[in-house]
């Protein structure tokens, strides 16, 4: 079995999964699936991908913030416009810092609290926990990939002991 097959299928299991918590929790369902897909695009994996992926959404989530409270508070929708310019020029510049240079994840979770009209109390729970089952796909199909490939060197070392 392939990789790509394996983490397919431990997708697909945990996707269907994640969509009944994210219901039940009263998430957002989509956010959920910018944070799987955040883990899933990060250059890291494993612990540091998690921590990379959460860091860079959640700066998101503040940029966002930002530009829509300095864009309310002028009457002048050409302002707006120049808020948003500075401030996606910080979220680029902010990957001079290693934990903060996945500039897709900022980006995302930017996005995310953009269409959440700014409801951020509940984007972040949703994106956190989406990057969480974004690890638990990938890891649980490299695991199933490992457990059900048996390579003929396996095989053929088998037969060598008996």
């Amino acid at each position: 079995m392939s990789v790509l097959v394996a983490i397919a299928i431990t997708t697909g299991i945990l996707s269907g999964i994640w969509g009944w918590v994210a219901v039940s929790l009263g998430l957002l369902s989509w956010a959920g699936f910018l944070g799987c897909t955040t883990y899933f695009a990060s250059p890291k994996d494993g612990l540091k991908g998690v921590g990379l992926s959460i860091a860079t959404n959640l700066s998101g989530v503040f940029w966002a913030m930002v530009i829509l409270k300095l864009s309310s508070e002028f009457s002048l929708e050409i302002i707006g416009y120049i808020v948003t310019a500075v401030v996606a020029f910080f979220m680029c510049v902010q990957a001079k810092q290693a934990w903060l240079n996945f500039i897709p994840g900022t980006f995302i979770g930017s996005c995310a609290t953009f269409a959440a009209n700014g409801d951020w109390q509940l984007v972040v729970p949703s994106l956190l926990l989406g990057v969480v089952f974004g690890y638990c796909m990938k890891s649980s199909g490299l695991w199933l990939k490992e457990k059900l490939d048996v390579t003929p060197k396996a095989l053929s070392a088998a037969d060598d002991a008996q």
